[in-house]
């Protein structure tokens, strides 16, 4: 039985995740950027997480970590790369550990560039990743500790993913994504109708996550740095795959 996973907003734009595999009743949480609204989800569904899995020490991932951890007697686990700054960290991890979280199995994969220290899970048997700040919908996070190499290197980490891998964000940026991705990619037709979704989404409240790996190759600028439209666009055909991305990342900086 595929893990039940129930997404919800936090503070302005965050979201979060509360899993649980129905073969067990084991639950977990992904990352904690607000007390309230997870307390309420695990309320509403009635799966009382004993683990949260962080991806990475920025406050709005980490702010309610030791309220819920109080509250529910959580295991922390979080990257090791960054356990100074992860408030309650019990457990850490490193790149391509397998961990064992309500059940299931999880293989943590170290995604610089956002920060130093950022890692995703992958739920492999599950064809489903709780990708963070790493790979929006999209979009990529900003390079606020890497460069655009690092981020790159994430990025082909993530793609090696079995293409119809559901990928769970940790914002709802879609929106504004897709309005810079036009700009950069504007004759691709996947791309378009992906926009008017999005739209139509947010216009009707609703959220534009979790997507899959193969939306996102067909549709995310970021892990098509090797497109010939794209390239011809940018007028850098001949360039390396990290000039192609840097310049992407680049121009998405000052949108």
């Amino acid at each position: 039985m595929a893990l039940e996973i129930e997404q919800f907003t936090c503070r302005s734009d965050n979201f979060g995740v509360l899993a649980r595999n129905p073969a067990t009743g084991e639950a977990f949480l992904v990352d904690a950027p607000e007390e309230a609204p997870i307390v309420a989800a695990i309320e509403r569904t009635g799966w009382k997480p004993s683990v949260l899995l962080i991806t990475h020490h920025h406050p709005d991932h980490v702010e309610a970590n030791l309220a819920l951890k109080q509250r529910y007697g959580l295991t922390i686990v979080g990257p090791e790369y960054e356990k100074a700054k992860i408030p309650g960290i019990d457990r850490t991890v490193r790149d391509g550990d397998v961990i064992e979280v309500a059940g299931r199995k999880a293989r943590v994969i170290h995604t610089p560039g956002h920060t130093s220290g950022h890692v995703c899970y992958a739920f492999e048997d599950d064809k489903v990743a709780f990708v963070a700040d790493t790979l929006f919908a999209l979009g990529c996070g900003r390079l606020l500790e890497g460069t655009a190499a690092d981020m790159l290197g994430s990025m082909k980490k993530l793609a090696k993913l079995d293409a119809d891998t559901a990928l769970y964000c940790g914002h709802e940026y879609t929106q504004s994504n897709a309005r810079f991705a036009l700009t950069v990619d504007p004759t691709n037709s996947a791309l378009k109708e992906r926009a008017a979704e999005i739209d139509a989404l947010r216009a009707a409240g609703r959220p534009t996550l979790p997507t899959t790996l193969a939306r996102e190759f067909a549709t995310n600028p970021f892990l098509r740095w090797d497109d010939p439209a794209i390239r011809r666009n940018l007028g850098m055909e001949n360039a390396s795959d990290v000039e192609v991305f840097a310049e992407i990342r680049k121009r998405k900086d000052v949108f």
